[in-house]
């Protein structure tokens, strides 16, 4: 579903260069869990933001569904943020006036979608997280746990195939946590592709395989279920193999 080749993206900051992506060639197939891992400034947002159409980056070629995206106008890129990629942050992005209901119906109302479409959508994507007695509360009548579901519910009503989540659970309880990494998990599950960003190994641990950012660089990549008992998970790049 994804391939990455080569890709840089550099921003200037106070007058200097900061390079956040530094030649990035990464595949996701279809229906993988991938978590990004990475200390504070690696380039794991970027690099989120940049495969969900987001940010360009200067050079390059990133394959989307088989079609690149440098070469699809801003009306195709709205198009696959809009059908084909649901996004889930850590601040949940709610509009605080409406209500549970009115934020997962906003994007098929950008979408076009009829009235009586939206409403069963609406019912069916708060039922699969479990919050269909809190459909008509407004997102300060809701938890943290509670709030970021509803994200997750907006972010699938549109039933994309790739979901990107930006550390899912970094302002949750544990318990709460633990309640939407099972909601992505069974996501995952049913086929859908997913790519978290997190600095936690317990979250990243649930992934098929993770990829540790260091600098703008890949620095490595292991299976999930070995991100725990890794040491020195954030070296530099180039200390990652021993010569020979």
């Amino acid at each position: 579903m994804i391939r990455l080749e080569k890709i840089c993206r550099t921003y200037q900051l106070g007058g200097q260069p900061v390079h956040a992506l530094v030649d990035i060639d990464e595949h996701v197939e279809t229906g993988e869990h991938i978590a990004i891992m990475g200390p504070s400034g690696s380039g794991k947002s970027t690099l989120l933001y940049t495969l969900g159409c987001l940010d360009r980056p200067d050079s390059g070629s990133y394959w989307l569904d088989n079609r690149e995206v440098a070469r699809l106008s801003d009306e195709e890129l709205t198009q696959i943020r809009r059908h084909l990629i649901g996004f889930v942050f850590q601040s949940f992005h709610l509009v605080p006036r409406l209500t549970a209901a009115g934020n997962v119906e906003l994007p098929m109302v950008f979408a076009g979608l009829s009235r009586g479409e939206r409403r069963e959508r609406v019912e069916a994507a708060l039922a699969s997280v479990a919050l269909s007695d809190r459909i008509d509360h407004r997102p300060d009548q809701l938890s943290g746990g509670e709030r970021q579901r509803v994200a997750l519910a907006r972010a699938v009503v549109m039933q994309p195939r790739l979901i990107l989540a930006d550390e899912p659970t970094g302002n949750l309880d544990t318990t709460s946590g633990r309640q939407i990494l099972d909601l992505l998990d069974r996501m995952n599950d049913e086929g859908v592709t997913l790519v978290v960003v997190t600095h936690d190994p317990t979250v990243a641990q649930r992934a098929d395989r993770v990829v540790v950012l260091v600098d703008g660089q890949i620095a490595r990549r292991l299976p999930g279920r070995d991100v725990m008992g890794t040491a020195n998970l954030f070296a530099p790049p180039q200390s990652q193999e021993a010569p020979g």
